[in-house]
């Protein structure tokens, strides 16, 4: 199937979210405001006039931007709730005993107060709207040469959204979501699996939980991860860390618990002046202070971990303006390291 946001002159979805990312990081140096950004994408408009571009360019661009407005506009409402996004297979039908359990994951973590956001499609992601109820649910579905129409129980839905490129969708899909919960499918699905795993192990997207769910007694994903072991940790084109990335079950509880456990102490990050702050649910006790600094001090380029209120630069973050901050000078390679030490502050809570 051909994918329009490839090809030569196209950009890449990786691309375009790592521009994302680094002109956030940017926007905390400069503090740049609203009416500034405004006028450098009106400026850069005026600019691919200027550099002669070519109206297919142009016109990818302007229907990139269009998607993300109007998406941005339907998450806006619902940025307050965490929300989990939900990949696997259009062609697994009801019967299949992956779809009950994406139906079931769904369901027990909107019970939580999660939403679920999905391709909107069959298969996997019906499953996914099906357990969490159309009032939970998101759609961002993909206009493709051939018809694929929304499911039943978001059709119709004001929360759903029909994009043209796959890296506008992609990047929706990372951008707006607490966890990725992943089940057996295709290309497709793989295409997603990989794109999650590199963005989060290069520190180009949010850390988050991110889960694969085999059906029970099923080595979909098993077989995966013994493929990531023996051709790309063996052969030591990932860190064992980046093994701490993902977790594989074919439990629901377990897959639950792993999302919900990643945002039990932990609650968000974001980088000002080079340094990294981990907003908190709480403060944490000397003992785990100290326990950090003597796990982890291999991931700390400079000083130590402190412990520390909101600082100015985080003034449009008013909403967790009371969380304590553990903040570090992060050497912003070893992510993996960094899940782990994430993981240690939740499992010790406090």
């Amino acid at each position: 199937m051909h994918n329009p946001s490839s090809g030569p002159g196209r950009p890449s979805f990786s691309s375009v979210f790592q521009q994302v990312h680094d002109d956030a990081a940017t926007d905390d140096r400069r503090l740049i405001g609203v009416e500034q950004l405004a006028q450098q994408i009106r400026e850069t408009a005026d600019k691919l006039l200027r550099d002669g571009a070519t109206r297919g360019d142009i016109k990818l661009l302007s229907t990139a931007l269009k998607e993300l407005r109007y998406s941005f506009k339907v998450f806006t409402p619902y940025r307050h709730l965490r929300k989990v996004t939900i990949f696997g297979s259009a062609r697994l039908p009801e019967s299949h005993p992956a779809y009950a359990s994406a139906v079931e994951f769904s369901r027990r973590i909107a019970e939580e107060g999660w939403m679920v956001i999905t391709g909107a499609a069959s298969g996997i992601m019906e499953a996914g709207h099906v357990g969490a109820g159309r009032e939970k649910s998101i759609g961002v579905n993909i206009l493709l040469p051939f018809e694929q129409e929304a499911n039943p129980i978001i059709r119709g839905d004001l929360k759903l959204m029909h994009l043209k490129y796959f890296f506008t969708r992609k990047l929706l899909f990372v951008k707006e979501s607490d966890a990725v919960a992943l089940f057996p499918g295709g290309f497709g699905t793989q295409d997603e699996c990989f794109e999650v795993l590199t963005l989060v192990q290069t520190g180009k997207a949010q850390m988050f939980p991110i889960v694969m769910i085999d059906e029970p007694g099923g080595d979909y994903w098993l077989r995966w991860r013994e493929y990531i072991t023996d051709e790309l940790l063996n052969r030591e084109l990932i860190s064992p860390a980046d093994m701490s990335l993902f977790k594989v079950t074919n439990s629901v509880d377990e897959a639950v618990a792993e999302v919900l456990q990643f945002y039990r102490v932990y609650h968000s990050m974001r980088y000002v002046h080079g340094d990294l702050l981990l907003r908190l649910q709480h403060r944490l006790s000397e003992t785990m202070m100290q326990r950090l600094r003597d796990e982890f001090a291999d991931i700390v380029v400079a000083g130590t971990f402190e412990q520390t209120e909101a600082l100015p630069e985080e003034a449009n973050d008013a909403h967790i303006a009371t969380l304590p901050r553990l903040r570090f000078r992060f050497d912003r390679r070893n992510l993996g390291r960094l899940r782990q030490m994430i993981d240690v502050i939740n499992q010790a809570g406090g």
